[in-house]
Order: C-alpha cells, then structure tokens, then sequence
C-alpha cells in the first residue's frame, strides 16, 4: 500500500471519528444531565463522568403535565406519518423509476421546490382549512402535515432505489402468471426493501423532530416536541436536559431498528 492511499485512508478514518464525536459528544452531555442529580447540575465545573445518578431528573419531567400525551401524540403522528406517506409515496416512486413521461423531469424539480417552502407558509393556511373541517387540534392535522412534508422525500427515495432493481425479473414474474400487484410485492417489493426502510425512517425522523407545524395547528394535542418547546422558557434547566433525552431516545430506538433493513449504496448490509 503506498504512502498516499495510506494518508487518505487515515485522513476518512480521522474524519469518521471527528463526524462521531460531533454528533455523540452532545448526545453524551445531554444523558449525562439528565441522569444526574439536581445537586450535581449546580456544580462548576460540571463534571464530565456520572458522579451522582440519578433519575430524579427524568422521574419529574416524565410526571410533569402534558408530557405523557404529548409523548403519545408524537408516536401515533409519527407512525401515521410512516404509513400514510409509504402508501403515497411508494408507488409514485415506481411511477417515477419505471414509466417515462412528460414532465417527469419537472415533478421531481417541484417535488424539491415543496421543501423550500417554510413550514409557517403551509401551517397558517392549513390551521384555516382544519378550523374550517374540524380536524383543527387534532393529531390528524399534524399527521397531514407531516406527510406532505416526508412525501418529496420519500417518492425521491424509493424512485432510486426501484431505478437499480431489475425490470426483466419483474416480467419474468408476470410472464409465469402472477399478476403486475403481485410480481411488484414478491420480486420488486423485497428488494427495494433497503430503500423503503430509508424512506420510512426519514419520514419518522422528521415528523418527531418538527415543532413549528405542530405548534401552530394544535392546543390541547400537542406532540412532545411542541410540547417542550411551549414550556421551555418557563423550565428549569433539568427539565430541558430531560426534555431533549425524552426527545432523542425514541427516535435512536426507531433508527436501531430500521437500520437492519438498510444497505449502502454499493449493495453491503449496514451491520
């Protein structure tokens, strides 16, 4: 191995390493205060190895009003979100990968334009059309939101990911009598699987993540995050670190699952 090939493989293993610590540092310290004591958050300097334990933090937070519905609102939006935004977007998605039409190219340009637009400009709108319908309040309003903003995402996903699987193996299947909904779920459908995983955790993702959207079209149904976020100015600092673990497990718990199902880009299963 030359010394060059050496350098570059080092310097992607150092920038690994860098990217990790990025992203665990924080998510360490976060932990870290929110399964100490009271005590020990008063302390300076804070130190950086649990000293004190405790789950007086979370225990209050977890017990503190609206955070249990909040906590339930979030998973069913967020489950609602996967599922309403895989039925849509799943076969648009194939449409997209397997047929060729005017404007094809056009769509996905829109479908990416639908992101720019912030979050106030679809929520005020829709909170008027919900008061209107009397879905206004609800865990609905937020679940249509949600999946109106997961669907650019999703479609663009699994139109990839169905690109790269065989056309030919899919007419096989049809030529020896299953039907096109057939040879879709039982050649293309598993083998598209990696993608669909993808596409469904970043659905998740997002709808467990977003604030604004759902802190505009709800009052007494607010998901976690909006949750937090309306009480964060009168919260104590505990009660901040609880609220961001709160908020990070659930969707670390999502991810470890779903990442089972997924693969690089080059076809070798994430292990």
């Amino acid at each position: 191995m030359s010394a060059r090939r050496r350098w570059e493989r080092a310097a992607i293993q150092a920038a690994c390493v860098a990217i990790t610590l990025f992203m665990g540092v924080p998510l360490y310290l976060i932990a870290l205060a929110a399964l100490s004591s009271r005590d020990s958050l008063n302390q300076f300097p804070l130190p950086l190895l649990p000293t004190d334990p405790s789950t007086e933090t979370m225990s209050t937070f977890l017990q503190s009003t609206g955070v249990t519905g909040g906590f339930i609102n979030s998973l069913t939006v967020g489950l609602g979100t996967v599922v309403l935004a895989l039925l849509v977007g799943v076969p648009a998605g194939y449409a997209v990968a397997r047929y060729a039409f005017r404007g094809k190219d056009t769509y996905q340009l829109i479908l990416l334009l639908t992101r720019a637009l912030p979050i106030v400009v679809l929520s005020v709108p829709l909170a008027r059309i919900f008061l209107d319908t009397g879905l206004y309040d609800t865990t609905y309003a937020v679940m249509l939101l949600h999946t109106a903003l997961a669907l650019p995402t999703t479609v663009l996903i699994t139109a990839a990911i169905f690109v790269g699987v065989s056309h030919e193996q899919e007419e096989a299947a049809m030529i020896f009598g299953a039907s096109p909904l057939q040879a879709f779920l039982r050649v293309v459908a598993p083998q598209a699987l990696p993608g669909i995983a993808a596409a469904a955790m970043f659905a998740f993702m997002l709808s467990w993540n977003e604030v604004l959207g759902a802190t505009v079209l709800t009052l007494n149904q607010r998901t976690l995050p909006a949750q937090v976020l309306t009480t964060l100015a009168d919260s104590p600092l505990a009660y901040r670190f609880a609220g961001g673990l709160a908020l990070v497990l659930p969707a670390l718990v999502f991810i470890a699952v779903m990442r089972r199902y997924l693969l690089n880009m080059w076809g070798t299963t994430l292990r």
